[in-house]
């Protein structure tokens, strides 16, 4: 492949990712706008669901947000019934977000027709070709909140792709 060609394909794969992530965000707002609460909120609940209670600073740096903002997320998913406030039991200067039990339940059917679609999606490539894609999809996610978190201090300059 000359580099020509391999740049046209990073710049295709650029485009088809930026595509992807468009609508992951518009299937997370309408998944949102089901539970009655916002994407953050829906991130939030998600990061909780996958590795179960966190303290309350390190549910705002997973998602990108103050401390004093992930207050305010907090009360609303509790306010909602989803989560309740913990103390931790090593720190009791520290406040654990536990997930409620019943919070899968009510989450989970809403991916359930997306999970299904993209497990067929699936069934159509090797699995030395689904461990390639993951391992780059593995690999992306932290740079991609690197860039997050770059772009909420101020310093897109330091992007790398400067202003794309």
């Amino acid at each position: 492949m000359s580099s020509g060609d391999r740049a046209e394909l990073a710049t295709a794969l650029d485009q088809e990712l930026r595509s992807l992530v468009s609508r992951s965000v518009l299937f997370h707002q309408a998944v949102a706008d089901r539970l009655g609460l916002n994407v953050l909120d829906l991130n939030c609940l998600g990061a909780l669901v996958t590795r179960g209670s966190m303290a309350a600073g390190q549910l705002a740096e997973e998602n990108g947000v103050t401390t004093g903002a992930i207050t305010g997320v907090i009360d609303r998913l509790e306010a909602a019934g989803h989560v309740r406030r913990d103390r931790d039991p090593k720190d009791r200067r520290r406040v654990l977000v536990t997930p409620l039990p019943n919070l899968e339940a009510q989450i989970f059917p809403l991916f359930a027709s997306l999970g299904a679609s993209i497990g067929r999606l699936c069934e159509q490539y090797s699995d030395e070709e689904l461990e390639t894609v993951l391992g780059f999809m593995r690999a992306a996610a932290p740079i991609t909140h690197e860039e997050a978190v770059k772009l909420r201090a101020g310093d897109s300059s330091k992007s790398g792709r400067g202003g794309r």
